[in-house]
């Protein structure tokens, strides 16, 4: 991740209709799918500065991994335990999670199959995997640069490589289907003007707004019906038990 970029993350993550929207599918799938008495342990891989740890103690006990030690701050650091380094095995637990997350992480790592083993081997029996991803590399864009992504992922691939990683998937489906074809849009442009530098911004108050409501009510009425097209992907998976 760039250092501009970096440094504007926790606003973006607070305030951008993007990440809030994500966050609230993120939010319902664990409303649906949280066992009585919560996960136990989860595991939020990438996790900045544990930007998402208040809400995850709502369904059990946060925490987490991240390698960018420049994202953390104290504050972050006493919101739960943060394992600072790459998610490999050098990450030695001393339990398994009933709940790892990867949300936005695996299209940054040069190995993304050995990064799912991983996960696959620090999950209990019978617990999840919910990982999202940017969709369709004819979506890249310098948003893509920007944020040191290596890829983006098609489903049929996506389920090929979790399966592979020895986890049943139980879900999977693209979101922000709106956003496909103004994606596309953007990398037409890039490729005839060129692109822009600067880092993303959060909109104006009432644009944001506006694309935040409109996301959230794809998401409640499109999302269930699972269109074959999206800017992102998300993927829920099980260790058998």
């Amino acid at each position: 991740m760039q250092r501009a970029y970096a440094d504007a993350y926790r606003e973006l993550h607070a305030r951008h209709w993007w990440w809030r929207a994500r966050e609230a599918l993120v939010v319902d799938w664990l409303r649906v799918h949280t066992p009585p008495g919560g996960f136990g342990p989860i595991l939020d891989i990438g996790c900045g500065d544990a930007l998402f740890f208040p809400v995850l103690r709502g369904f059990g006990e946060p925490e987490g991994v991240e390698p960018d030690a420049g994202l953390l701050s104290a504050a972050g650091r006493t919101l739960g335990p943060i394992h600072v380094g790459p998610f490999d095995d050098s990450f030695r637990p001393n339990h398994r999670y009933g709940l790892v997350l990867a949300l936005d992480v695996i299209e940054h790592v040069e190995d993304d199959a050995a990064f799912l083993r991983r996960a696959s081997e620090l999950l209990r029996p019978g617990g999840a995997l919910l990982i999202t991803v940017p969709a369709f590399p004819a979506l890249w864009t310098h948003h893509d640069v920007l944020n040191a992504h290596r890829r983006r992922y098609r489903r049929p691939g996506l389920v090929d490589l979790v399966r592979a990683a020895g986890l049943d998937v139980t879900s999977s489906h693209y979101f922000f289907h709106w956003l496909a074809p103004a994606k596309l849009v953007q990398a037409g442009r890039e490729r005839l003007f060129g692109v822009s530098r600067e880092p993303p911004r959060t909109p104006s108050s009432a644009l944001n707004r506006l694309l935040l409501v409109a996301s959230r009510l794809e998401q409640r009425l499109l999302t269930p019906l699972s269109p074959p097209f999206g800017g992102s992907l998300l993927l829920a998976a099980r260790r058998a038990g």
